[in-house]
C-alpha cells in the first residue's frame, strides 16, 4: 500500500470493542468486497470492504475475518483467513500478505491466520459451538445500485448450509462503533485533510480564465498521488459558472470563462479514510460585488452551522436551525420575501429553492460514513458542513464545506488551515 503502516492497535481496539457488543455465544464473519470486472478482462481498482479493513487493516481481496469471543478452543475466538500467494501470482499481481506480515498489519497472531482455501475445514470446527451469526450487509440510506455483493452470496449460502443458526445484523453495530472516531483516526482523516489543503494551494495559483475544468482535475490528482493518496476520495465535482448549479456535476469538460466562479469539490483519501471539501473561488481571482456578497452569507451560515454541531444535538433537529439561519441570509440577499417566509408551509421551507441539499453528513472510512441520524451527537464523531446557495438565473452556485470533529470541551475545525475567506482566496490567487 502506498500509505505508511498504521499501529495495529488500533484494530486490535476496534475488534474488542465490537465483541463487548455482542450477544453470548455469538460469532461474527466479515468478508472482503469482490474485485468488481469492467469489460473484457478488465477489472476495477480493488476497493476493501470497510468494516473488514476497520477490525484488521487488511487490504487484500479474497480476506475474510471470524471472530467468536466464545468458543471454548483459545485459537478460535478470532481467525483471518488470507489468499494464498504463489510463485505464479507473484509474478503477474506482486506480493501478498505473508502470515507473519498479517499477524504484524492485524494483531491476529499468524497461529491464527489462514489460507482462505481453507475456511470450509477450519470453519466447520468453530460453528456448531454458535447460537448467533452476525453477518454483513449495507445498510446505508443512500445505497441504491442493486449489485449483487460477496457479503449477499454469503448469508445465501450459509442459510442453505446451516440453517437452524440464529442470523443477526452486524450493520447497526458497525454503524455504533465506526461513527465515534479513535484518536489514530482522526490522524489518518487529518493526513487526508492536510493532502487536501496542499492541492487546494496548489489549485489557486493555477485556476485563471481559459483554463479547463479537467485541467484543474489533473492539478488535484497530481498532488495527490505525490501526497501517498490513492488519490480523490470520491469522483470530483470542478463546477465553473453555472455548472456549480448542478450538485453532483462531474463531467469536469467546460473551459472556465472570466467572470465565473468555479465550485471544487474535492477532497483526498489516504489509508482508506476520506476528506471532504468543498471551495469556491473567482476564475480570474477576484469576486464582483454580487459574488461576494452570495459567498459572505454562505460563509456566514457555515460559521454558524459548526457551532450547532456540539454533543447531545439531534440530527434533524440540526438541520432545521441551520434551515432558520439560511433563511435570514437569502431574505438579506433579496432572495426570499420575509411575509412568503413568515407564510411558508414549514413542511416545504422556501429556502430549499436555493439550498435544496442536507448541511452535514458522517464522515470517515466512507465519505458518506455510517452513522444513526437519531443517535444525539456525541464526542468524537465527525461531520461536514457545507451549507450552498445556488442561484440558477444567475449562473452562480456557491458552497463551502469543512470537515469538524465533535470534542468534549468544543468542536475542533480540522480544515481550519485551508483558506476560505474571500480576501485570504483573492490573495493567494493575486501573489
Amino acid at each position: 500500500m502506498r500509505y505508511l503502516p498504521i499501529d495495529n492497535q488500533l484494530f486490535v481496539s476496534n475488534r474488542q470493542r465490537l465483541i463487548a457488543l455482542l450477544k453470548p455465544k455469538s460469532m461474527v464473519v466479515v468478508n472482503a468486497n469482490d474485485i468488481m470486472p469492467t469489460n473484457a478482462d478488465g477489472t476495477m481498482v480493488f476497493r476493501q470492504n470497510n468494516d473488514l479493513f476497520y477490525l484488521t487493516g487488511v487490504d487484500q481481496e479474497e480476506t475474510r475475518l471470524v471472530l467468536f469471543p466464545d468458543h471454548p478452543d483459545p485459537k478460535f475466538r478470532e481467525v483471518l483467513f488470507l489468499r494464498e500467494t504463489s510463485e505464479l501470482i507473484e509474478i503477474w499481481e506482486g506480493h501478498k500478505l505473508t502470515k507473519a506480515e498479517a499477524e504484524q498489519v492485524t494483531g491476529i497472531t499468524q497461529k491464527q491466520v489462514y489460507w482462505t482455501s481453507q475456511y470450509e475445514q477450519i470453519f466447520g470446527q468453530m460453528v456448531f459451538e454458535a447460537e448467533h451469526v452476525y453477518l454483513n450487509t449495507n445498510e446505508h440510506s443512500r445505497a441504491d445500485v442493486a449489485v449483487q455483493t460477496r457479503d449477499a452470496r454469503y448469508i445465501d449460502s450459509f442459510r442453505q448450509q446451516y440453517p437452524l443458526h440464529h442470523l443477526e445484523r452486524l450493520a447497526p453495530l458497525m454503524h455504533h462503533l465506526r461513527a465515534i472516531k479513535q484518536p489514530q483516526e482522526i490522524a489518518l482523516l487529518q493526513t487526508a485533510i492536510d493532502t487536501t489543503d496542499a492541492m487546494f494551494r496548489r489549485l489557486l495559483g493555477f485556476i485563471k480564465p481559459g483554463v479547463w475544468e479537467y485541467e484543474i482535475e489533473a492539478e488535484m490528482m497530481h498532488e495527490f498521488l505525490r501526497n501517498r493518496s490513492r488519490g480523490a476520495a470520491y469522483t470530483p465535482i470542478i463546477a465553473s459558472g453555472a455548472n456549480a448549479c448542478v450538485l453532483h456535476y462531474i463531467d469536469n469538460s467546460a473551459q472556465c470563462q472570466d467572470g465565473d466562479v468555479i465550485l471544487l469539490d474535492i477532497g483526498a483519501e489516504y489509508a482508506n479514510y476520506n476528506a471532504d471539501m468543498t471551495r469556491s473561488v473567482p476564475v480570474n481571482g477576484r469576486f464582483t460585488a454580487r459574488q461576494r456578497a452570495v459567498y459572505e452569507e454562505v460563509l456566514r451560515v457555515m460559521n454558524e452551522a459548526k457551532q450547532l454541531l456540539r454533543p447531545g444535538n439531534l440530527w434533524d433537529e440540526y438541520h432545521r436551525e441551520v434551515g432558520s439561519v439560511m433563511e435570514s441570509e437569502l431574505i438579506n440577499l433579496r432572495l426570499l420575501d420575509r411575509t412568503d417566509v413568515a407564510n411558508q408551509n414549514p413542511d416545504t421551507p422556501l429556502y430549499k429553492k436555493y439550498f435544496m441539499h442536507g448541511t452535514s453528513h458522517f464522515l470517515g472510512l466512507d465519505v458518506h460514513d455510517v452513522g444513526n441520524k437519531y443517535r444525539r451527537m456525541e464526542p468524537g464523531m465527525v461531520f461536514t458542513v457545507e451549507p450552498g446557495i445556488y442561484i440558477r438565473d444567475e449562473k452562480l452556485g456557491i458552497r463551502l464545506e469543512n470537515n469538524v470533529l465533535i470534542t468534549e470541551t468544543g468542536n475542533v475545525d480540522l480544515m481550519a488551515n485551508i483558506p476560505i475567506e474571500a480576501d485570504a482566496i483573492e490573495e493567494l490567487m493575486n501573489n
